[in-house]
């Protein structure tokens, strides 16, 4: 068949026309594939548009979390009235991942998924003026409720976020793209972690000038957006059912479906789980451990995510223009080495760091190809709820974190240290899951 690209008219014809659906079929790692629609010429700015409102949006939703949760330690609560407000925070935080991405899915299929983007950014303007009102007033439910709502705007956003990537970028950009998109996520993550203690310090007790300066962030988010390329909607006639949790069954078979796919997309969430746990150890190890204080912690903490940005960002310019899975077997195999190795114990805290930066690092080469093949594999018109099921199920994963963190300290009363040799062991599994990725994406059909 002709290499020639294809528009999106002519690709969506060809899958009318063909019976897409026979793609559902196993047909082990060489599922056939829609052709990608032709990437614009132009697609540096759309691109870096998109960066742009990413960077924000994660920068927000971080340093709101947090900025809340050092306004909650401020009160000087009984310290088990303060540990369960912390936790109510950061469950409100992740909650709306689970009950809203599916919800993002739809809109990313059924409208321009630039539409979309622009949509949230308009409604997380709301959403800021709400949450400097409740920063101003000092009222923590109102507080509490910012964080919520801010999470959903995220929700909304993120399978409209990962799915533009294929649509504004060439396909010998994807990988690379990915790195670029993955590093900015979580340089805005430590650079919100860091810029909430600061706000909550400098302005205590005239919060409204926090308030006011994430909402400028916000607004600059929103001029962001409109650079980025237009782009059609993927699936005009989709209908919104009553339940959206039968879409997610219907995803989950979409994906089940797919052997390359099924095995990306729990290999990714097997990932933010591990990030999660790690969360949860790092900082009980510090203050238990090392002996450290809070701002040394979230030293740490940024250590991880200064590792995942970096490997992330090699991943992608290592990958040459494809989708590399043999890095993903690398990535396992240099997670479960330096999760033993932090495991050590005696470990000063500049040892600690450098190995979980590198823990971290290793984790960008095992989560780029993965998140490329999530975005590449799928059907157009199935791209949305294939993404935000995917992301639905890597916050299960976070929230299987805390569960599993609760069995492994509590129930069976191990130390930190083993926590983390505990979390090598798994990493070995998901090792030994990584070598039955094929070496390189099969080419789609043409």
């Amino acid at each position: 068949m002709s290499n020639a690209p294809k528009d999106d008219s002519a690709a969506n014809a060809e899958t009318s026309s063909s019976g897409g659906s026979e793609r559902g079929v196993d047909a082990g790692w060489n599922a056939p594939e829609l052709p990608m629609p032709k990437a614009r010429s132009n697609w540096r700015l759309g691109f870096w548009s998109l960066i742009a409102t990413q960077f924000q949006g994660a920068f927000n939703d971080n340093a709101l979390k947090f900025l809340v949760i050092y306004l909650v330690v401020e009160r000087d609560f009984a310290f088990d009235v303060r540990d369960r407000l912390i936790l109510l925070v950061g469950a409100l935080f992740a909650l709306p991942y689970i009950l809203f991405s599916l919800m993002g899915g739809f809109l990313a299929d059924r409208y321009s998924k630039r539409s979309v983007t622009i949509g949230t950014k308009i409604f997380e303007i709301g959403v800021m003026l709400f949450a400097l009102a409740s920063l101003a007033l000092g009222n923590l439910l109102m507080e509490a409720a910012a964080v919520f709502l801010l999470s959903t705007q995220g929700a909304l956003f993120g399978p409209s976020k990962y799915g533009l990537l294929p649509e504004l970028l060439p396909e010998t950009k994807l990988s690379w793209g990915n790195g670029v998109i993955e590093l900015g996520t979580f340089l805005a993550a430590i650079t919100a972690t860091m810029a909430a203690g600061f706000l909550a310090a400098a302005f205590r007790g005239r919060q409204i000038w926090s308030g006011a300066i994430l909402l400028g962030f916000t607004v600059f988010g929103l001029v962001a957006s409109l650079g980025i390329s237009r782009v059609p909607a993927a699936d005009p006639a989709r209908q919104l059912r009553a339940n959206p949790f039968t879409d997610f069954a219907g995803q989950l078979r979409i994906i089940a479906k797919d052997r390359l796919l099924r095995w990306s997309v729990i290999g990714n969430t097997y990932l933010w789980f591990l990030a999660a746990l790690l969360q949860f150890v790092i900082v009980v190890y510090g203050h238990d451990v090392l002996r450290v204080d809070e701002t040394q912690i979230s030293y740490l903490q940024a250590a991880v995510g200064i590792g995942i940005g970096t490997g992330s960002l090699a991943a992608g310019y290592l990958s040459r223009g494809k989708i590399e899975c043999r890095l993903v077997p690398l990535g396992a195999m240099g997670m479960a080495v330096f999760g033993f190795l932090v495991s050590r114990p005696g470990l000063g805290v500049w040892p600690a760091r450098a190995d979980l930066c590198l823990l971290g690092f290793f984790g960008g080469f095992y989560a780029v190809p993965l998140n490329a093949l999530i975005q590449r594999r799928p059907l157009p018109e199935h791209k949305g709820g294939v993404i935000a099921a995917a992301n639905l199920l890597s916050f299960i994963g976070v929230f299987l974190a805390a569960g599993v963190y609760f069995a492994l300290s509590s129930a069976a009363h191990l130390a930190p240290g083993r926590i983390f040799l505990a979390g090598a062991v798994m990493t070995l599994a998901a090792t030994f899951h990584a070598f039955r990725l094929p070496a390189d994406s099969p080419e789609p059909s043409r």
